[in-house]
């Protein structure tokens, strides 16, 4: 734990380096970024040494959750933007599956916190749910307006990675922080992480996952989906070799513009690259290693213990390509299940994005585009 600490505190002072500094092309950083790098980082921070505080109270309170076997799990993984929201939130209605939703990553990620929420959410249902209207509307002031690029709810599955937010490892970081050196090599992994780092994360992430077993039932089958770990693809593997995988593949033409799009939003609230001139090489360069992680780990068509799925066959064919997934991996089909994968199928037929974006908009042609995974085609 003390070395992980040390990691952490490694990553925290990349972070604050990166909060102070100007953004690129910039003498000083905006109003904005000031304030809320004033607020809102100490605040945030301050959440992260709760969260420390509560995991470290578990290894008192709950050390059973130890003992718990993280048993054949199913990972989802993919570049982003190729359809892993789909398969993940299909998948997470299977009931031999459990998952993480939004609030046990945010909020509470100990085995402690997740029964103080609990059981303050089982009192709020017998008072007639007070503080859970009041949430349901604030999520739809706040989180409504994400619903084109990435659907987000407080009990809606969610990636796990950001329960890594307490070490400071969730790639999302990069968003407000793009000048943290330390924070782009969480999408290295494979690569960039020293074996011993690398050790320490994974068994961090590794007690996250027996936590969420211990809580929701230790005979359950882990589902997680991660787009931000086709870099550390390897580590999964190594750490879980019984483990399962999902690959969503998506061409790199459509895959490179949606996500320099999705975190555009992001970029604009924290102002952290005003003239746009930083994130459309990095992300696609860090895309680039992605996809060739992801064909060195889990090539297509597939093997014996991952399958891969086009994003076109996935929104086209929901039913059939997750049946065929199925069947490849040896997972049960449960009736209500299959039953329930017709209605979803339906409704991704149906689904029309409201995301539009243009890769020229990012200074991206078609000849760079064709760098970043050569030869890529959709899946047979």
């Amino acid at each position: 734990m003390i070395a992980l600490l040390w990691d952490s505190l490694g990553r925290l002072a990349s972070l604050i380096g990166a909060a102070l500094r100007p953004p690129p092309g910039r003498r000083m950083p905006s109003p904005r970024r000031l304030a809320l790098t004033l607020v809102g980082l100490p605040l945030f921070l301050g959440l992260q040494a709760v969260h420390w505080v509560c995991l470290a109270l578990d290894d008192v309170l709950f050390p059973g959750y130890r003992r718990v076997v993280v048993r054949a799990p199913l990972f989802v993984l993919g570049v982003p933007r190729s359809g892993t929201t789909l398969a993940h939130r299909t998948l997470a209605q299977d009931p031999n599956l459990t998952t993480f939703r939004t609030w046990e990553c945010l909020l509470a990620p100990s085995i402690l916190q997740r029964r103080i929420v609990l059981g303050l959410a089982a009192l709020d249902r017998r008072i007639g749910r007070p503080v859970g209207r009041l949430l349901g509307w604030g999520e739809r002031v706040v989180l409504g307006g994400l619903d084109d690029v990435h659907a987000t709810a407080l009990d809606a599955p969610e990636e796990d990675y950001l329960a890594l937010l307490p070490v400071l490892a969730s790639f999302i970081l990069v968003v407000p922080f793009p000048g943290a050196e330390a924070l782009w090599r969480l999408a290295h992994v494979d690569r960039d992480m020293p074996p011993g780092a690398r050790d320490r994360l994974m068994a961090f992430y590794r007690g996250l996952l027996q936590r969420h077993l211990y809580v929701h039932g230790a005979d359950r089958q882990l589902l997680s989906k991660n787009a931000a770990f086709a870099g550390m693809a390897g580590a999964l593997r190594d750490t879980f070799p019984d483990a399962r995988f999902i690959r969503c593949h998506r061409e790199p033409e459509a895959v490179v513009p949606s996500q320099l799009s999705a975190i555009q939003g992001g970029a604009r609230l924290f102002d952290s690259d005003p003239d746009g001139c930083l994130f459309p090489a990095r992300m696609t360069a860090m895309l680039r290693f992605a996809y060739a992680n992801l064909d060195r780990v889990l090539p297509g068509p597939g093997g014996p213990s991952h399958v891969v799925i086009d994003m076109a066959d996935l929104k086209g064919d929901l039913r059939g390509s997750v049946t065929r997934a199925y069947a490849a991996l040896d997972l049960p089909l449960a009736p209500t299940f299959d039953a329930r994968l017709e209605v979803e199928a339906r409704a991704a037929r149906a689904y029309r994005s409201g995301h539009r974006y243009d890769a020229r908009a990012f200074g991206l042609d078609p000849a760079t585009l064709a760098t970043v995974a050569p030869g890529t085609r959709r899946v047979p």
